[in-house]
């Protein structure tokens, strides 16, 4: 591993190039945004859909310790054979974060193992996410609660698994919770679901997402210790069976 965290930010970049309120708002994408928020320290690269093996080539993902996923209107355009090959890296070692509705997004449906369904609405209404687990290094930085004034809404049920760790708490002007910061490990990766990041609002330049965000990077990068073996192997010690009578 290299001595700077390498952090991939891959978005569909679609909705930035054929809605002009999305442009506006994220004239060089979602992902550059996402990354000028990351700050100093890390080695960032970018990958978007229409690249070649949608910019996700085998080596280039060998090199990244943490991948950071958006996506949307163009999940099912993202190839099997592709979400196979992020699929091996997370089970490897690599860091995953999912952001908003990323949720829907083969990958994260393929790690979860359910639907990953849930209830939504676009209304501009006021989002207030709860920290609900203080201690945990993802929330570092953090008050008790970031409120955005506007997002779209995710309400539960959403349909994943009962989450390793559960850290922020969402709160909507309509009446709806949900659960949008969830932490997960599968295999040796680790990875962190975070709600907020609709298209049409500048969620990603408020401060305090971009520090959940960064938290997150540092958190669900691999460690260095050795990969576990796996298969037939000897015994360490000498077995009764195989003693002298």
């Amino acid at each position: 591993m290299s001595e700077k965290k390498r952090v991939l930010i891959w978005n569909e970049y679609r909705h930035e190039q054929i809605n002009e309120k999305v442009k506006a708002i994220y004239p060089k994408g979602i992902h550059h945004a996402i990354g000028e928020g990351l700050g100093s320290g890390l080695e960032i690269g970018y990958a978007t859909l229409e690249e070649d093996e949608h910019g996700l080539s085998e080596e280039r993902l060998n090199e990244t310790d943490v991948l950071i996923w958006w996506g949307h209107k163009a999940h099912r355009e993202v190839t099997d054979e592709i979400v196979e090959r992020v699929y091996k890296r997370v089970l490897a070692g690599m860091g995953l974060i999912v952001l908003h509705s990323g949720h829907f997004s083969k990958i994260f449906k393929k790690l979860m193992g359910t639907t990953c369904n849930l209830k939504w609405r676009e209304a501009d209404e006021k989002e207030r996410l709860w920290v609900v687990a203080p201690g945990h290094p993802i929330a570092e930085g953090i008050g008790e609660y970031i409120e955005l004034e506007q997002e779209e809404m995710y309400g539960e049920s959403f349909e994943i698994p009962t989450p390793d760790e559960l850290i922020f708490v969402s709160w909507f002007e309509g009446g709806e919770v949900f659960r949008s910061g969830c932490t997960y490990q599968r295999g040796q990766g680790k990875i962190f679901y975070f709600r907020p990041g609709h298209e049409t609002y500048p969620t990603y330049y408020n401060e305090q997402i971009r520090t959940v965000i960064r938290n997150a990077v540092h958190w669900a990068a691999p460690t260095t210790r050795p990969a576990p073996n796996f298969g037939n192997r000897k015994p360490l010690e000498k077995l009764k069976s195989q003693q002298e009578v």
